[in-house]
């Protein structure tokens, strides 16, 4: 970043390390992510009123976010990108306690494939054969004592701050100086947004005296989709589920319980409210995305030769040797050898393209540049792209950076195919 002019680019979309030793991965345990200086070259490079939305752990947000505000830039928000398909990484009380004694534990029961349920914990073996997993019961008192005790939680969320560079002047003025300083709420809006343009009818408050409407107002409202929140998921139904369907909405700003008195006025003449509301369901109010498929992972990288991921024996990556299916899904093959898969991409933590679209359409302007100095494999990069945005990527490792430039380059051919 150093060697980039002061003022050069209009947006930065990062994933940087999370400083968890992640995969025991070094770069996930050097503290750069919580250093004040990198981000003020961040701020440096940035535009006035530029945005920033950098993503982080749950356990580490905090550290970043100080060394972000530390470093000159005004916190807007926090962002929750929420999933459904965490792993939690816990210790068994139980069975420490147990190996602590020196004593055998009792096997009750054996479970194929090697994923067994046991409330709402998924047990995981390192033993042979690869397709089962022993269920044992507590041998000593203590162990029996702490039984169904572990030490973390499942992650289900990742918080992405959403930052700016301080204006120069009002938004007004840093907006026409500088193309920046706002954000693009009606690029991000989310759910069904027709487009469909209707008349509707408020009542007129006088004096703003809620009681005594007098007559009607018309007003004229576009379906444009429903103003973006700081809350982003993977729509999966174990998500999904946490929020009620709370049926057609009756609006926002304006709406019964905003105006008071009003029950002489037929419902549905103010039913409709700021544009997008009216919908229904729980989903549609939020932008969601799935995490990263195959297909997204690995668009461009034909010519590049697959890596082994996965760490050996923890049983996370493992699939049949004979016809692929993952330790998850089991299979019927007589005689199964699980391996560790092989992935062109091997980088292990790639974000969905179509969530880096959404976030780098929201806070960057029309032709601006967005910068990423935590590249990983490219998925910012890719997503520019496909907004036709310019795009700055950076990472240290030269592996990533091959594999980052080949899926951009597949993403601009894709552009310029539709182009032609």
């Amino acid at each position: 970043m150093r060697q980039l002019p002061a003022n050069s680019v209009d947006s930065i979309v990062t994933d940087p390390p999370y400083e968890l030793g992640f995969m025991g991965k070094s770069w996930d345990s050097t503290g750069i992510a919580y250093s004040v200086k990198m981000w003020d070259e961040a701020l440096r490079v940035l535009k006035p009123g530029g945005h920033l939305l950098a993503f982080s752990g749950s356990r580490t947000y905090h550290r970043m976010a100080v060394a972000i505000e530390d470093a000159g830039f005004e916190i807007r928000d926090q962002i929750m990108w929420v999933y459904g398909s965490g792993f939690p990484k816990s210790l068994d009380v139980s069975k420490a306690l147990d190996k602590q004694s020196g004593v055998q534990r009792e096997v009750v029961s054996t479970i194929p494939d090697r994923w067994a349920g046991k409330g709402n914990v998924l047990q995981r073996s390192t033993q042979q054969p690869a397709d089962s997993v022993d269920i044992t019961t507590p041998t000593t008192d203590k162990a029996k004592q702490w039984e169904g005790w572990g030490t973390a939680l499942k992650p289900a969320h990742e918080p992405i701050v959403l930052a700016r560079k301080p204006l120069i002047g009002t938004v007004a003025t840093n907006v026409i100086i500088h193309g920046t300083g706002a954000l693009n709420i009606d690029g991000s809006r989310i759910g069904t947004g027709t487009g469909e343009t209707k008349t509707v009818n408020y009542p007129d408050i006088r004096g703003n005296n809620f009681n005594n409407a007098s007559g009607s107002v018309e007003y004229t409202v576009t379906d444009q989709g429903r103003w973006p929140a700081n809350f982003i998921h993977d729509g999966s139904d174990e998500v999904v589920e946490l929020f009620p369907d709370t049926g057609k909405s009756t609006g926002g700003r304006i709406g019964k319980k905003s105006m008071g008195d009003v029950t002489n006025v037929p419902a549905g003449e103010y039913e409709a409210g700021d544009p997008g509301y009216g919908d229904s369901g729980s989903a549609a109010r939020f932008f969601y995305c799935a995490k990263a498929s195959k297909k997204d992972r690995n668009e461009g990288l034909d010519a590049f030769v697959g890596k082994e991921t996965g760490a050996k024996g923890n049983g996370l990556a493992r699939t049949c040797a004979t016809c692929g299916a993952s330790t998850l899904q089991g299979c019927e093959c007589p005689d199964r050898t699980y391996v560790n898969p092989t992935r062109a991409n091997y980088h292990p933590t790639v974000k969905p393209t179509e969530l880096m679209r959404y976030l780098v359409r929201m806070i960057t302007p029309p032709n601006g540049v967005v910068l990423d100095p935590f590249m990983g494999s490219g998925s910012t990069g890719k997503a520019a792209v496909l907004e036709n945005f310019s795009f700055i990527g950076i990472d240290q490792s030269a592996d990533y950076l091959e594999i980052a430039r080949a899926r951009i380059n597949h993403a601009q051919e894709q552009i310029e195919g539709r182009l032609l």
